[in-house]
């Protein structure tokens, strides 16, 4: 027994103080939890308790098992069950779950045992590094909550997907490509194998029918190279020869084809050289290349996989008599109220109605501490209720909710094509016309001087000079650049927009909602005891939810607490409270003093003094906007970077000219009407600038629309409307220094890829021609070359820290002052 066991022998984690005992194979071991003692005693009644000895990580904490049950028997209710299951042509019925929790192979052999007992279930295949597990059942037998259920019982988490991601296109390209990876590579090792045989036959006179053997066998094992793995080859090409354009399939397919064609000859006629161990090398590093290029391509799309784990699968919604009724999220309704429990995820965007949470929305805005949130307070879908439970007002559900928005976002990045990779590919088209016209030349001169070896230099030449390296150069770092920015909650819409980023000269500010947050901030105290005031002011602003009475309470934070009774509060006047038997107020210079004084834009403390009650002024409280947490920062970085800032405001001139003061910005317009912004962006870049423009996204889109590179600012259900060809999730305006950084690298990656690519054909092609290079070397050289690329790019990022600044939280954008 082990009694002094610091962790869980479950899920190690760290132990209560009355820890219960899981009893496994006769053995009591202290656990966390009953979820972890109900797992592991299970694990043990199915026979499966090797699981421990062959771990290789703990395994996660098991999920409450009561709640397990609720959550799987909502997939009962056919609403939901038919958009997770999928009835094959078999009658069988078929989903794909996404587990939580698998760190080791021992986990997948569980699982896999674990559901295999489940009576009915036919067939359990998970894929560990997506954590994802395919499951066919007998329907009749069996039933989704039943296997979910065992998964729970497991200790696993498990949430059933869409069924449309069985047809996931990801997935069936990479088991594709898989496949014709591995003939290739079969087929490689095989016809080298031949071929050695003969290279050393030639040398000890094999005897004819053996060399012929070898031959035949070479053929063999290189026919299902040629006209399966290298189909996609043959396909490219057709397509860009119907298109009329030379893309870098042509010279690939060209090669493979003479290669292929020419020792099939020579097979038939029982004499010459063969290669059929150079064309299927070649086929098989052409395919690995574009395996690697396809993994960096699919990380960029694993988004995805991210927001389906943000999005419950259900809610529990409350009825009008306040007993929970457990509905899919997508028939959740804007006004619907939904309770969501400590641990849980929001399930829509919407406002907080009980009185108090904490949040997490790592994931969503970069903010790695729990996020405080009152009543009103906005809320945004997938984020985690890490002290609850909360009652949440749906606001927005389906494509309007925040995660909709990113996931549009993704899509529409992912589905343009930059400026940079257009002009790749006709360099490209280009470098194929004169790599088609050497190889004749290369043909022509050899067959003067040595017809013996033309055909071999010419394929060398080919082979060698294939320009696939030259045209993964901008696809491979723009792919990457795009994965690294999304993760860090910079979505980039317009993909050159990322060019135009790095290389931007000039940036122009909007002031308000960009440089500054909706929150306001204490900037003076008139009074003859400051913190005396600050104290009084606070006691009476506590009991507010106002945000000038909030920025008072926060500015008072370490000062002793003072208490106030009888607080009432005056419409479009201000506060109004006793303090230790004196009756104080807070608010405009009329309401706190009377009559006479309303001029003036300072928040007043005014106390009663003598038998008539008469008010006195105590303090006067200057206010201004709070400068947006990360603007100091991000300003400072983006000058160092070599920018020039500006402010092009439509605010009053003393307002802008305190921000511009505070964020050490020089130059600053106030009172601009889009159209004199417009005109300000136009003199820019009028003189030559490159200008990057940033603003909310929503107010500012006209104005965003006439920059070289437009950055937006917005979050929640903002994301999907808002204007700008970069926008920070979040409005963590500190991202955009970082994001400048990834660009800048991406176009220096972009430019190392392309010289790289260039080199290497200018110092191998004459080698090839000459006859120095024999195919299989030259296949092996391009490959190389295109693997080069390749592993460049994914450094993009790796250097480049996160944003330091914290990301602000989400607060309603209304705030009004007192009258």
């Amino acid at each position: 027994m082990n009694a002094h066991a610091a962790s869980c022998w479950h899920c190690g984690e760290g132990l209560p103080a009355d820890a219960p005992q899981a009893v496994v194979a006769g053995v009591a071991h202290p656990v966390c939890c009953q979820g972890c003692r109900a797992a592991a005693e299970w694990i043990d009644q199915l026979g499966l308790g090797d699981y421990y000895r062959v771990r290789s990580a703990t395994a996660p904490r098991a999920p409450d098992l009561a709640q397990a049950q609720r959550s799987a028997d909502a997939w009962q209710r056919p609403e939901l069950a038919r958009h997770a299951v999928r009835t094959l042509a078999t009658g069988q019925s078929e989903a794909l779950l996404l587990v939580d929790g698998i760190r080791c192979a021992a986990c997948v052999w569980l699982i896999e045992r674990a559901l295999g007992a489940v009576s009915g279930v036919q067939s359990v295949q998970v894929n560990a590094s997506a954590q994802r597990a395919r499951i066919v059942w007998d329907a009749q037998r069996t039933t989704l909550p039943a296997i979910l259920q065992a998964l729970a019982r497991t200790g696993y988490s498990a949430l059933p997907l869409d069924a449309a991601s069985l047809d996931d296109s990801r997935r069936r390209e990479s088991r594709a490509a898989l496949k014709r990876l591995a003939v290739a590579g079969f087929g490689t090792m095989q016809a080298m194998m031949y071929a050695s045989a003969l290279y050393l036959g030639a040398v000890e006179t094999m005897d004819p029918a053996t060399r012929e053997l070898m031959r035949w066998f070479g053929l063999l094992v290189a026919t299902p190279v040629v006209f399966y793995s290298a189909r996609p080859f043959f396909q490219g090409a057709w397509r860009a020869l119907r298109a009329r354009t030379l893309g870098m399939d042509v010279p690939v397919a060209i090669a493979i084809a003479l290669i292929y064609v020419a020792s099939l000859v020579q097979a038939l006629r029982g004499g010459g050289e063969v290669y059929f161990d150079s064309v299927s090398m070649f086929v098989f590093l052409l395919l690995g290349g574009r395996y690697l290029e396809m993994r960096a391509r699919h990380r960029a799309g694993n988004l995805a996989d991210a927001m389906a784990r943000l999005a419950p699968a259900f809610a529990d919604r409350l009825r009008t008599d306040g007993t929970l009724e457990r509905v899919g999220v997508h028939e959740l309704t804007p006004g619907d109220r939904v309770h969501v429990a400590h641990g849980m995820r929001l399930p829509a965007d919407g406002v907080l109605e009980s009185a108090t949470c904490r949040v997490d929305e790592a994931l969503l805005s970069g903010e790695s501490a729990a996020l405080p949130k009152r009543r009103g307070d906005a809320l945004t879908g997938g984020s985690m209720v890490v002290e609850g439970p909360a009652i949440l007002c749906v606001r927005q559900v389906g494509a309007n909710t925040a995660l909709a928005g990113i996931a549009a976002l993704v899509a529409r990045a992912q589905s343009e094509r930059p400026r940079l990779a257009r002009a790749g590919e006709r360099a490209a088209a280009g470098f194929v016309a004169r790599t088609l016209a050497l190889a004749a030349l290369c043909a022509i001169g050899w067959s003067f001087l040595d017809p013996a070896r033309a055909f071999e230099a010419t394929l060398a030449v080919l082979v060698v000079s294939c320009p696939c390296a030259f045209a993964l150069a901008v696809p491979a770092a723009i792919t990457r650049a795009l994965a690294v920015l999304a993760a860090r909650g910079v979505f980039v819409v317009r993909t050159d927009a990322i060019e135009n980023l790095a290389l931007a000269s000039h940036a122009v500010f909007d002031k308000t909602g960009t440089l500054t947050d909706a929150h306001l901030e204490l900037v003076g105290i008139d009074a003859a005891d400051r913190d005396e005031a600050l104290a009084l002011a606070a006691a009476l602003a506590r009991g507010s939810r106002h945000p000038v009475a909030q920025a008072l309470a926060q500015a008072a934070s370490g000062l002793p607490m003072r208490a106030a009774d009888s607080l009432r509060t005056i419409e479009g006047g201000g506060l109004e409270g006793s303090i230790d038997g004196r009756t104080y107020r807070l608010g405009n210079p009329a309401f706190a003093l009377g009559a006479g004084r309303d001029d003036d834009d300072a928040v007043i403390l005014a106390g009663a003094q003598g038998n008539d009650g008469e008010r006195v002024e105590i303090a006067a409280f200057r206010l201004s906007e709070r400068v947006r947490p990360g603007a100091r920062e991000a300003v400072a970085a983006l000058v160092a970077s070599g920018i020039d800032i500006e402010i092009a405001s439509g605010d009053a001139g003393s307002k802008v000219a305190v921000v511009a003061e505070r964020l050490g910005i020089g130059r600053w317009r106030a009172r601009q009407s889009p159209a004199a912004k417009l005109e300000r962006l136009r003199e820019l870049r009028a003189g030559g600038a490159r200008v990057l423009a940033v603003g909310d996204g929503i107010n500012d889109a006209p104005v965003l629309a006439g920059a070289d590179v437009a950055v937006a600012l917005a979050s929640g259900a903002e994301l999907a409307q808002a204007a700008g060809d970069v926008i920070l999730d979040g409005a963590n305006l500190a991202a955009l220094p970082a994001a400048r950084a990834i660009a800048r690298e991406t176009l220096a990656v972009l430019k190392q890829n392309q010289r790289w690519a260039l080199a290497y054909n200018l110092a191998a092609v004459p080698l090839a021609a000459l006859g120095l290079v024999s195919p299989w070397l030259a296949a092996l050289g391009m490959s190389a070359s295109s693997l080069i690329v390749v592993l460049n790019a994914l450094r993009i990022g790796r250097d480049v820290p996160a944003s330091a600044a914290p990301a602000p939280a989400r607060t309603p954008a209304d705030l009004r002052r007192w009258a």
